[in-house]
């Protein structure tokens, strides 16, 4: 797993997400989505024990700098209603 503290930028200075070596390519579709999940299976394991979602903060803004806000509308949307087809 990336080290999330060392890939942290000074704050307010995020322009684009560092290189992630699980996707080389130039299309960022899977890494958009895999961050997608890590912010929520992050912010989920976090809260059931009872600490801070702070670190989930990095997969957040990645996600939200690599994904559509479309996609993540729907995505959230089908997470509240149960129809998610991803594994949280």
């Amino acid at each position: 797993m990336l080290d999330v503290d060392s890939q942290k930028p000074p704050k307010g200075k995020w322009s684009t997400p560092p290189f992630d070596p699980r996707f080389p390519n130039q299309n960022q579709t899977r890494n958009c989505y895999q961050n997608f999940l890590d912010y929520h299976r992050c912010v989920k394991r976090m809260n059931r024990r009872g600490k801070s979602t702070q670190p989930c903060e990095y997969y957040f803004r990645v996600f939200h700098s690599l994904c559509p806000m479309s996609w993540v509308r729907r995505w959230t949307e089908q997470i509240q209603d149960g129809t998610f087809a991803g594994k949280i």
